[in-house]
């Protein structure tokens, strides 16, 4: 069993940084493309940025230029560090993992965090 452990949200002003971090523990043989996601109040969950095994990344557009993912392939990390946060980032985050086991393959997510940018 794996699973997906989610830290670093919380309060901040407009214009501050926040850096989330997403560990995951369990029976893994490796991890592919890990990402972030958000869903804000009454909206649908949208993803903001991906990384790839091999480093590739991509972002959403609102996002591009202020956020940044990182992963560390032996810890079995991701992390999402946020600059110049916007009262439109509020959101619960959630990480998203392609695991791999000795078993199986599957997608897993974390249990969200949550992340509110105000004054």
């Amino acid at each position: 069993q794996v699973q997906l452990a989610e830290s670093g949200g919380g309060l901040v002003q407009p214009g501050g940084s926040l850096r989330l971090s997403c560990a995951a523990s369990g029976n893994i043989f490796g991890i592919g493309t890990m990402a972030w996601y958000r869903q804000a109040p009454g909206k649908q969950r949208e993803l903001v940025a991906t990384i790839t095994s091999g480093g590739n990344t991509n972002y959403a557009d609102s996002v591009k230029g202020r956020f940044i993912i990182s992963r560390d392939n032996v810890k079995n990390t991701v992390d999402l560090q946020m600059n110049s946060l916007k009262p439109e980032d509020t959101a619960v985050y959630y990480c998203k993992m392609f695991v791999i086991t000795t078993r199986s393959e599957y997608v897993d997510w974390g249990q969200g965090t949550q992340v509110t940018v105000s004054s």
